[in-house]
């Protein structure tokens, strides 16, 4: 094995060939690293083993930490900070803390779910980009396989794995 090669890529030219390639793959005992593709394939992530994202349970975490803010502050303002009559109504009136809630509930569950999404999929700001192949913005399907994950089988041995699920090129990439 190569020493400065981290990557293969198998290219696909069409996703029915892609969704069979993976199950191929994954059976012969290879771990995928990611599939890219310009377009979404539907039923990919089932292909891959994806587990479901957790990403709705930390939209509902801060969607009620917002109600929570939303209401204890506008309670604490209109009751003991600066209470204030509006309209005959008793200070804590609940139907008046409605539009508030909901817009504070809205809008921390939306920058929650931005963070939740950012951290965990390790986007940031400064880092630059894995791209595997610039076709695969245009027309292209690839999948990369980290041989670091795969170092019991030889390189060899998955790049014939790869041409033998229907890949039409093979690569070699590496990052620094």
């Amino acid at each position: 094995m190569e020493r400065d090669t981290h990557f293969v890529t198998g290219v696909y030219e069409d996703e029915d060939v892609l969704l069979q390639a993976i199950t191929k793959v994954r059976s012969s005992g290879i771990k995928i690293h990611e599939v890219y593709s310009p377009y979404p394939v539907h039923g990919i992530d089932d292909y891959l083993g994806y587990k479901r994202s957790k990403l709705p349970i930390a939209a509902f975490l801060f969607g009620l930490l917002g109600t929570t803010l939303a209401l204890t502050m506008q309670f604490y303002m209109m009751k003991f900070d600066w209470p204030m009559i509006i309209g005959g109504k008793d200070y804590g009136a609940f139907p008046d803390f409605i539009p508030v809630t909901f817009e504070l509930t809205v809008l921390l569950a939306s920058f929650g779910m931005v963070g939740v999404f950012m951290v965990s999929t390790n986007l940031k700001p400064w880092a630059q980009p894995r791209i595997f192949d610039l076709r695969i913005t245009d027309d292209k399907h690839v999948m990369a396989i980290d041989i670091a994950n795969n170092s019991a089988m030889e390189l060899a041995k998955i790049e014939e794995i790869l041409k033998s699920s229907g890949a039409s090129e093979v690569n070699k990439k590496s990052f620094e």
